[in-house]
């Protein structure tokens, strides 16, 4: 998730290492920081790899500092991760609003559209969250309050996101069909 962050966020326009790490804990959440150690090797691999440039210039006190833009390799990288996003990608909520974050710079509707079918039939799947035995325990048969709570606002999330994923899915549908 992290290289598809990075070439997200610099497909939006250059950044500097510091905004990008900056922007990417905004988007995972602040109990999920990126430290330099696990952001800076993975901007050094996507520029070895050809996919981002980086510029040097100097900074405030003097020091270099540099610039990261996506290059057209690093285009053709990020439509293709979008496009195949599959498995955990869509199965893990975190992962998933990742995808979704930059779902709109995959140019072609139609692999959007099975993106988010992807997420839909997973969330169309039933939620087993505690269970007794083999037996998923229904909301009403679960004494603890906290777990009880866990199950209840997992329903009220999975309900909430599949009316929006069919909602988005039923205006893009309007929109091929004449």
């Amino acid at each position: 998730m992290i290289e598809l962050m990075i070439l997200g966020f610099l497909a939006e326009g250059p950044l500097h290492g510091y905004e990008l790490r900056r922007k990417m804990s905004q988007l995972h959440g602040y109990a999920r920081t990126f430290s330099d150690g696990t952001v800076y090797p993975a901007i050094d691999r996507l520029v070895s790899a050809g996919a981002l440039d980086r510029e040097f210039g100097r900074g405030r006190a003097g020091a270099g500092r540099g610039t990261l833009r996506l290059t057209d390799s690093g285009q053709r990288r990020l439509r293709q991760r979008l496009s195949e996003a599959d498995g955990h990608d869509i199965t893990d909520g975190g992962r998933f609003t990742v995808v979704l974050a930059f779902l709109s710079h995959l140019p072609d509707e139609a692999q959007r559209r099975a993106v988010l079918r992807r997420r839909l039939e997973f969330l169309d799947r039933p939620v087993n969250l505690f269970s007794e035995g083999s037996r998923p325990l229904r909301e009403a048969e679960i004494g603890d309050p906290y777990r009880r709570g866990i199950l209840v606002t997992a329903k009220a999330t999975r309900r909430a996101e599949r009316a929006w994923l069919r909602e988005q899915l039923d205006a893009a549908n309007q929109m091929v069909v004449p």
